[in-house]
């Protein structure tokens, strides 16, 4: 039996996640990966919500997001519980009878799985969305698992693998290529946001237990605070104006911050993934 025949006799890889699917709640990665260039230019615009949670609402709600700049997505979706898949199946029965809110000719799937990605015919995805899923595992955990989900991209594909609050407004993640990660982010909902470094408490596994002095993480929270605190003048103005001057001054004083003010006003915040590796 060859290696990944053996492993798919082994059952889907990994554990379930905790399942406190929210409506709306990825609403700010799905926004990201609707502009990744990695699904606008994908000559197969095949996309895997890796772990989606008690129900597939999360999955529909990244179809009909991903489908305004893609019509031609598909977005399959993955969960080790069948009794989850199960109860997604039936969510997407619903919507085939026009009794949701999502469109009864969305081109989304169910089926069970892990980390090694199963597919039909073996397809390989554009990009796999796996968002709190690895928080339950170890740190040490984490190279292994992006290592098998990245093994199953297309070329040219990505990962976008991270976490975030109850009701999505804190979240960050980590963009990963089958080379290793590239991008990190952070997206915030700046009404009434307080400090950015409230994000610490929704960092990706490979990054919440190094917001410790001496790690790179732990130094741009620390400097994006400083800014924030800086440009409390323009608060008067908006928090998206106070937002983007501190990002604006956190570029100028030498972080390779990427993106421009269209995404910054968004409340994202995007650097190369070595300005925050663990040291």
């Amino acid at each position: 039996m060859d290696p990944m025949a053996a492993r798919a006799s082994r059952g889907p890889e990994g554990r379930p996640t905790r399942g406190t699917t929210g409506t709306n709640r990825l609403r700010r990665v799905d926004r990201w990966i609707a502009h990744l260039a990695e699904l606008r230019r994908a000559p197969d615009p095949f996309v895997v919500d890796l772990g989606y949670g008690a129900n597939g609402v999360t999955t529909l709600e990244l179809e009909a997001r991903l489908r305004r700049v893609r019509g031609d997505v598909d977005v399959l979706g993955l969960e080790i519980d069948p009794e989850r898949v199960a109860r997604a199946g039936d969510q997407l029965d619903a919507t085939r009878r026009g009794e949701t809110v999502f469109s009864p000719t969305a081109r989304v799937s169910f089926a069970r799985g892990g980390f090694e990605v199963p597919t039909a015919g073996g397809r390989r995805p554009a990009v796999i969305r796996a968002f709190n899923v690895l928080r339950q595992y170890d740190e040490a955990d984490v190279a292994v698992a992006w290592e098998r989900m990245t093994d199953r991209l297309a070329p040219r594909g990505v990962l976008v693998e991270g976490t975030c609050d109850e009701i999505g407004r804190v979240c960050s993640w980590v963009d990963v290529s089958p080379a290793g990660p590239v991008r990190f982010t952070i997206s915030l909902r700046l009404a009434e946001l307080d400090r950015p470094s409230i994000v610490a408490e929704r960092l990706p596994k490979a990054l919440i237990h190094r917001n410790v002095p001496g790690e790179r993480i732990h130094a741009l929270l620390g400097a994006l605070d400083l800014e924030w605190d800086r440009a409390a003048a323009l608060a008067p103005f908006g928090p998206a104006q106070r937002w983007m001057a501190a990002v604006g001054a956190l570029r100028a004083a030498g972080y390779p911050v990427l993106g421009g003010r269209s995404r910054w006003r968004l409340g994202e915040l995007t650097v190369p993934w070595e300005v925050v590796s663990p040291a």
